[in-house]
């Protein structure tokens, strides 16, 4: 073999990102994302480690043009300004409109993606924020209704053309925000599995999926935010120790502006229309991969239950955990990490030897059962 020939090769491989010849626990590839209205940073390791972190990154672009808001061109945005006329959309949009309909059922309302004309009154879409009148949020609260969306599968689907016909209600528009990074963390799970990745810590912002474990050996280590130290760097209320989890973390102190001395966040309460006022500071959701509500779809699940949970407040959070009735006799497929205004860190006894409280935060811990 020539010189030449010898380096093309070499050259190949570092390109296709898939040498035979790399230690799984020295290669990785890390690269920051911006998407979704967030950063993200996807860190993967083994022979395939550049090819499978761009193909994370083409899996989150590809979610983006599909479902954003704020992109015209989007399905989710076609359907907004359809005026109720039908819509057809793909596989992606037709599988969080379902997952959503069923957490909005599990949840009470609480999880609502129907919100949307209200969350923009509050001019969290657009970034031009204003606290609304209370005529104008009684005008709009009555579109937030998820039984009005009317979804009809196409039978002649062949996974290449429209998956489904959607009509919203008069006046009505969506917002898949709330579990679409959730379900683009599901849909990584498969990138990770084709390219064989023996490890990798995928953070999509606030949604972390920790895959197998660090490269040597122990858990990786999942930092929660302390919500009254946001302003400091690694201050946190406590760790996760995490291998094969997903974890999603919801807070009023991600997002959010001042007005008249007062703070008003992003997380609509469904039921008001204002910033919801639970007691709540954040709620994270914790779900191994292979767990999940039965749907597949783990991820997306941590996503909505961390909004939707942080809007019921702690005694209705805990009660939607422990509810035999609604989990089976398997029990409830996630666990949860609440941090309460009141100074409090309350673990679910399924996190009890995973969670590692930070002394310095001051809060007091708390295991539910």
């Amino acid at each position: 073999m020539s010189r030449l020939t010898a380096y093309v090769l070499l050259l190949v491989l570092f390109l296709t990102g898939c040498g035979g010849a790399v230690d799984p626990d020295e290669a990785q590839e890390s690269i920051q994302v911006i998407a979704m209205d967030t950063a993200m940073l996807i860190t993967t390791y083994g022979e395939c480690s550049p090819a499978a972190a761009y193909a994370c990154e083409d899996v989150i672009r590809d979610l983006e043009a599909k479902l954003s808001r704020t992109d015209p061109d989007s399905e989710v945005s076609r359907l907004n300004a359809a005026g109720g006329e039908a819509v057809e959309i793909g596989w992606d949009a037709y599988s969080l409109l379902e997952r959503a309909a069923a957490y909005s059922s599990s949840t009470g309302g609480t999880f609502d993606i129907t919100v949307a004309p209200v969350v923009s009154a509050w001019g969290f879409t657009e970034d031009s924020f204003q606290v609304p009148s209370q005529a104008e949020l009684d005008r709009l609260l009555p579109l937030v209704d998820s039984s009005q969306i009317s979804v009809t599968p196409s039978p002649d689907s062949n996974g290449d053309g429209p998956t489904a016909t959607v009509r919203l209600g008069p006046g009505q528009s969506i917002d898949l925000g709330g579990i679409a990074k959730g379900y683009a963390a599901d849909k990584i799970v498969k990138v990770l599995q084709e390219h064989d990745v023996p490890r990798a810590n995928i953070n999509l912002g606030g949604n972390v999926l920790a895959w197998g474990d660090r490269p040597d050996g122990t858990p990786w280590r999942v930092g929660i935010q302390d919500p009254a130290r946001v302003d400091e760097q690694n201050a946190f209320a406590g760790v996760l120790a995490l291998t094969d989890s997903f974890a999603v973390t919801s807070g009023g102190y991600q997002r959010y502006f001042e007005e008249g001395g007062k703070r008003y966040h992003h997380i609509i309460d469904p039921a008001t229309g204002y910033p919801a006022d639970s007691g709540l500071s954040s709620v994270t959701v914790v779900a191994g991969l292979g767990e999940g509500d039965g749907s597949g779809f783990p991820g997306t699940m941590c996503d909505a239950y961390s909004t939707a949970l942080f809007i019921m407040g702690e005694e209705q959070a805990l009660a939607l955990w422990r509810d035999e009735t609604q989990w089976g006799e398997e029990g409830c497929p996630f666990d949860l990490v609440l941090v309460t205004e009141d100074g409090r860190v309350v673990v679910t006894e399924g996190l009890a030897d995973r969670f590692t409280l930070d002394e310095s935060s001051g809060y007091q811990y708390e295991i539910a059962s």
